[in-house]
């Protein structure tokens, strides 16, 4: 890359426990598997192959991000580069959905009626209750927030507005100082960044997909105006 621009790298968590029993996780803290190990260190090694350094990674507080940094960027030679979290970078809480599996929300909701939930732009699930043990008020992580400000409950488009103030006070900053970043997050997380920065129209995210630990390239000018994405094969 020419030293007037700069890039940053998405990537999404590696296969983690719950993509085994095809429950549906959200702000669960659940552990990569194997298999999600594995490929968090083979994009790793292909980022290095590459010629990509970073000076900083940023992730969620849940698990599974951490992990997938960690393994990316010890596999990549660059265990050292710190690693910023942030509870804005967490997945989309899918509330009442929380937890199950399709076959368990297709018999209690229907199946169209579902997959309006997760697929759609403004439809949000039902909610968790306050009291249930799914409300991150009581997850110690969340301690420090107004409990106001913790969903229960998002649709893509509630989590797109929580996670951009990250994108605008923290990542935008960081790219202008030309610092290189490398981001790993969830699905639904980076729909709605990748949404933002391609000036995507809501119908158009319903069918896009991330896959696990593949990493895709933003490039940006020193104006910061986006010269290109690509995914890195």
């Amino acid at each position: 890359m020419s030293k007037d621009s700069v890039t940053l790298v998405f990537l999404r968590h590696g296969h983690s426990e719950w993509n085994l029993s095809n429950r549906f996780t959200g702000w669960t803290d659940i552990h990569l598997t194997e298999m999600g190990l594995t490929e968090a260190e083979a994009a790793g090694r292909r980022l290095a192959e590459a010629g990509f350094g970073f000076d900083e990674a940023h992730v969620s507080v849940l698990r599974r991000t951490r992990q997938t940094a960690q393994a990316a960027l010890a596999a990549a030679g660059a265990a050292h580069v710190p690693i910023h979290a942030s509870w804005r970078l967490n997945e989309r809480h899918y509330g009442a959905l929380q937890g199950l599996n399709k076959q368990e929300i297709f018999a209690a909701w229907g199946e169209e009626r579902a997959r309006t939930w997760w697929r759609g732009y403004e439809a949000a699930p039902p909610q968790v209750e306050w009291d249930d043990p799914r409300h991150p008020r009581h997850d110690p992580k969340y301690t420090d927030l107004d409990p106001a400000d913790l969903p229960a409950g998002e649709s893509l488009r509630q989590c797109q507005q929580r996670s951009l103030p990250y994108w605008r006070e923290v990542l935008l900053p960081r790219l202008a100082a030309g610092r290189r970043m490398l981001v790993v997050s969830h699905g639904n997380t980076l729909r709605g960044l990748i949404m933002h920065l391609d000036g995507l129209r809501p119908e158009a995210m319903e069918t896009v997909e991330i896959p696990s630990a593949q990493p895709l390239i933003y490039r940006f000018a020193a104006d910061l105006s986006l010269l290109g994405r690509d995914w890195l094969e």
